[in-house]
């Protein structure tokens, strides 16, 4: 499969991305009669093509393929003349039934002689992982804490001066009195604890009214926060009555800490005297937290303790061409290290479902992707939908016309490296190496679910902008495309467009994204998403409401 980036050809107007296409992709926006070369075979365009879209090789009829990738992604379904754009209008969702030829034995693993001994400075925990934050958690059990969460988190960060709103909140002082009034921000005192890297507060919208699955499910996922090695300690907080009962985070939670290595203070409010008491034995519990989480300092440790999650969102037509085989060329690299990836967003792996397979590690690890994913088609077909559903109006405006042409994209964020495990929602990933992890396309649910399973560094790749990031683990994120890492400069962390330009190639900047991880998992880089306090966190809730 071509998966070299060459420069001259980036100097060109358009790109064929795999030889088997039969279509090409517009680097700039280009006019309707002009010819373009491919491979020999001079054609002409029919008609405007907007960049980042699509064009026929050849006139196509209703029934023909689409290949791009060299997969199917999908079916014409009205006529379509050489050098045409292809659109919602003309083509619709279509993957191919193909079976793997076998499973691959081995791999090209890159060159990482120059990382070979490097380290990460990280917090070791006593179960041995390693962190690349440190955070006290605070969390409720059910929406009915939500307030009482809210009410902790607006005490501890005035308490220690750490209000990542701070400077939001002086610019409306401003704006209402005037200069001349407006108190200063106040700033955190960084001496009272110089080994943490915050306090968050989760809140969430379940814990009763759904089903036991749900319940179970926000438990597991409960548990893999706490228990993350991100997260020094907690503080829970229950209502009482609701479905998801401490006693079932408790066992949630000791079989990812079966010795009890991690603190967690539980608190039932309606088993307390007062709301107030309630506050001040929290707030206690959280005072204490941060000054045994404070005594855990940075550390040298190897690279094969990270563990990258992969996420897009706000994909476009440059997605699968830069910022997405970027990241998985990282993958590659950090597998090669003896690092672990995880890949997730099941519907966005529709369509190179045979290519993953070939991958698996054994007939054992294909087949739990082939049920997990099985399942998921069936559960959402049941509710009157399908993965042909996923590309968004921002993805369909870029050039992603169908969901297959999104997936064999979006699948390159996982690299070329063995599958070594899949991973079903909430599952903590154990195993070293590349992992599929079953989550939706939603993208604050999958990074969720992404860190829920362990991640300690996550790669968010975007063309069109997004400020997705999590409470406890940072978020990297990337451009496709160099005119949104300018417009969005706040918010995007590396950009890949100089690969649409060919003034870069993956390799070369793998390297330099590598390092970028290297000095975010050490507290040396601090994220855009980190710095704009983007701490967000949804629980995919898989089944009904009751």
């Amino acid at each position: 499969m071509t998966q070299t980036i060459v420069s001259d050809q980036y100097r060109q107007p358009s790109l064929r991305v795999h030889d088997r296409d039969n279509v090409r992709v517009a680097l700039r926006d280009l006019s309707a009669g002009l010819e373009i070369d491919d491979n020999g075979h001079r054609l002409r365009l029919s008609e405007n093509v907007r960049h980042k879209h699509k064009f026929t090789l050849h006139a196509m009829q209703p029934g023909d393929l689409v290949v791009m990738y060299g997969v199917t992604v999908g079916r014409v379904v009205a006529p379509i003349a050489e050098g045409a754009a292809i659109t919602t209008a003309n083509v619709e969702h279509a993957t191919a039934d193909a079976e793997p030829q076998g499973r691959r034995a081995q791999w090209d693993a890159p060159d990482v002689s120059a990382f070979t001994g490097q380290t990460f400075d990280g917090y070791h925990r006593p179960d041995g992982r390693v962190g690349t934050a440190n955070h006290w958690l605070v969390v409720p059990l059910v929406f009915c804490e939500n307030r009482n969460i809210e009410v902790l988190r607006q005490c501890v960060e005035d308490a220690i001066g750490d209000d990542p709103y701070r400077d939001y909140k002086h610019m409306a002082r401003r704006m209402l009195h005037g200069d001349a009034q407006a108190a200063p921000a106040a700033t955190p005192d960084a001496s009272l604890f110089p080994n943490i890297d915050g306090v968050r507060f989760l809140t969430h919208t379940l814990g009763c009214g759904g089903t036991d699955d749900d319940a179970q499910a926000l438990c597991q996922l409960l548990a893999g926060y706490i228990c993350h090695p991100n997260v020094a300690g907690a503080t829970v907080l229950s209502l009482g009555c609701q479905k998801a009962q401490i006693e079932m985070l408790k066992e949630a939670v000791a079989k990812r800490d079966p010795e009890g290595l991690r603190p967690v203070h539980y608190f039932e409010q309606q088993a307390t005297d007062t709301e107030p008491e309630l506050i001040r034995q929290a707030l206690g519990s959280i005072f204490d937290g941060l000054k045994v989480a404070n005594a855990v300092e940075r550390r040298p440790a190897p690279l094969s303790e990270l563990t990258i999650g992969v996420e897009c969102g706000g994909s476009d037509g440059f997605s699968g061409l830069s910022a997405n085989p970027l990241v998985g060329a990282v993958i590659d690299r950090l597998a090669a290290l003896g690092g672990s990836g995880i890949l997730s967003e099941f519907p966005e792996l529709c369509g190179v479902e045979h290519e993953l397979v070939a991958r698996c590690r054994d007939d054992a690890t294909a087949s739990r992707f082939r049920q997990l994913m099985e399942a998921y088609q069936r559960h959402a077909a049941s509710v009157g939908a399908h993965f042909s559903m996923n590309p968004s109006p921002g993805n369909i405006r870029d050039g992603l016309i169908t969901d297959a042409m999104k997936s064999a994209g979006a699948a390159k964020k996982g690299g070329d490296s063995p599958i070594v495990d899949v991973l079903d929602y909430t599952e903590p990933q154990v195993r070293k190496g590349l992992n599929l992890l079953c989550s939706p396309g939603n993208d604050v649910e999958s990074t969720t679910a992404l860190v829920g399973s362990g991640a300690n560094l996550v790669m968010f790749t975007t063309g069109l902008g997004t400020p997705t990031g999590n409470p406890v683990t940072p978020v990297l994120k990337l451009a496709s495309n160099s005119e949104l890492a300018q417009r969005m400069h706040d918010v995007i962390d590396f950009d890949a467009g100089p690969i649409i330009r060919g003034e870069a190639d993956i390799a070369e900047l793998a390297d330099e994204l590598l390092r970028l991880c290297i000095d975010t998992a050490s507290g040396r880089y601090r994220t855009k998403a980190m710095r704009l306090s983007q701490l967000d966190f949804i629980p995919w809730k898989r089944g009904v409401s009751l």
